[in-house]
């Protein structure tokens, strides 16, 4: 469905993607990252919206930019909200169905179908501006699935939304995948889990890894644990922890150590205790990060060639 092979794409010194090749079969994808880690421009690469400035990217065997043929398949959802006033959602979605080549009527009857699927034919004649984020949100989908795209994009659908609009959004998208192809942007592991999506992790503009949820938690879990330990004299607890067996680096900080290992207890046994028991002040004993950052942060640690 896309083939993307050596894509970078500049602005001005800026970086905003970096050498990327993947292939993306049909189905569904999601594409992982925090903030800042260059989501958006692949998105704006695969939709269309932006011209590579390095690099390939097809999208059902041909480029994407300029091209009514392939933009007419995709969908778009951006992460932008809807800043559009006293517009309505009929307004908006039936502007965006004539966009991709129907008729005033089919369009006028698309929007009011989509409305009513994503659960917002009631506030369809509403301003845009006096509808909660979740509905705007609602209405954002529908203008992407109004003209039956063979590609659906999200860009961060779910942020900002509160537990039940999030569910709901959720439990729609995953309806929808059933029979099409999706890629849904998002800095949130667990969201995307819940769409039985393969998935992309990029970080800094660059594709760190890709594979299943279950082949990304255990190409983490395959690494060493990082254990933080925050105490008064970090050299001197370094030099307990390099002898202990399964570890595998060790890294100072400013108040305390950063020990690698695939034996944490072990640590605790030979290093942690013995460091009390010399006198040592040891504020705390923590396992590092295992929210999506922190997986993100080893990662790339993995992919320069680090050991944790």
């Amino acid at each position: 469905m896309i083939a993307i092979h050596n894509l970078t794409k500049l602005y001005g010194s800026v970086i905003g993607v970096n050498d990327i090749s993947v292939d993306l079969g049909a189905g569904a994808h999601g594409l992982l990252g925090p903030n800042g880690a260059g989501k958006t421009t692949f998105l704006g690469l695969v939709t269309g919206q932006l011209r590579p400035t390095i690099g390939r990217v097809l999208v059902f065997g041909e480029p994407p930019f300029g091209n009514p043929r392939v933009l007419r398949r995709i969908g778009y959802c951006p992460a932008a909200d809807l800043g559009l006033g006293l517009t309505t959602p009929r307004e908006w979605v039936r502007y965006l169905v004539q966009l991709s080549g129907f008729g005033a009527a089919e369009a006028a009857a698309r929007a009011d179908r989509t409305l009513e699927q994503v659960g917002l034919a009631a506030a369809s004649h509403r301003p845009l501006a006096t509808l909660s984020k979740g509905m705007r949100q609602r209405a954002k989908l529908a203008g992407a699935i109004a003209h039956d795209p063979d590609l659906l994009v999200l860009d961060e659908p779910f942020d900002g939304l509160d537990p039940v609009a999030r569910h709901d959004l959720v439990e729609l998208v995953r309806s929808w995948a059933k029979t099409r192809s999706l890629i849904v942007a998002s800095h949130l592991l667990h969201e995307v889990e819940a769409l039985d999506a393969g998935l992309a992790v990029i970080l800094g503009g660059r594709l760190v890894a890709s594979g299943t949820a279950t082949e990304i938690r255990d190409l983490v879990d395959s690494m060493p644990a990082e254990i933080r330990v925050r105490c008064d004299e970090p050299r001197r607890f370094a030099a307990l922890a390099c002898g202990v067996d399964g570890v595998e680096s060790v890294r100072l900080e400013p108040d305390g150590v950063v020990v690698a290992t695939r034996q944490p207890t072990l640590l605790v046994e030979l290093a942690v205790i013995p460091a009390l028991d010399a006198g040592l002040t040891v504020g705390e004993v923590v396992a590092a990060d295992r929210s999506l950052e922190g997986i993100f942060g080893r990662l790339v640690r993995l992919h320069r060639g680090a050991t944790a």
